[in-house]
């Protein structure tokens, strides 16, 4: 596939960084990048040695690669929870405030309100809106995560894609969905 997006960089943002393959899972993300003409910056391509501050060391590294990027590309699957990774939900936000084109899915087909009425129950309340079995509201309005995650993405056009069926954390099949919407935004097939 032959495509001109004159080298923009997309930072590649994600839970995928906590698994036992984090390494081989961002050497695939980032070489998709590359048939697509993409530049992938993936958080571990840092180094970021062992020692007090390194959780410091990593923020600054992962702002300083969202800085040199074009568009970020999200993953926005459960992780360990019922959310998003809360790194990848920062980032986003931080994406959105800086005005740069924020690309996003997720591999669980679920929208947030189903996965906590699975996880937790949920009842209506007396003013019409629903809550869990702790008596917290559960937001109700079709997004496959925080409405805060969802809305970034669509004030800057875009949605979250989401998956038909569950998918394995590290599938990159919606991710690939998300370089092609990058094309739309940014170059040309050829």
């Amino acid at each position: 596939m032959g495509v001109c997006v004159n080298g923009r960089k997309i930072y590649l943002a994600g839970p995928e960084v906590f698994l036992p393959d984090a390494v081989d899972v961002g050497l695939r993300k980032k070489s998709l990048c590359q048939e697509f003409g993409f530049v992938g910056l993936y958080p571990l391509d840092t180094e970021t040695p062992e020692g007090a501050g390194r959780d410091q060391r990593i923020y600054a590294a992962n702002l300083a690669l969202i800085g040199q990027a074009d568009a970020a590309i999200f993953n926005l699957s459960p992780f360990r929870g019922l959310g998003a990774d809360p790194g990848a939900a920062f980032e986003l936000g931080y994406v959105a405030a800086l005005g740069k084109p924020a690309f996003a899915y997720s591999n669980d087909p679920a929208d947030l309100f189903d996965r906590v009425a699975e996880s937790l129950g949920a009842h209506p309340t007396p003013q019409g809106g629903w809550c869990d079995a702790h008596g917290f509201e559960i937001e109700k309005f079709g997004n496959a995560d925080n409405l805060m995650l969802d809305c970034a993405l669509k004030a800057s056009g875009q949605t979250v894609l989401r998956a038909e069926t569950k998918l394995p954390l590290g599938d990159l099949t919606l991710f690939t969905a998300c370089l092609r919407k990058a094309l739309l935004k940014f170059g040309t097939l050829k």
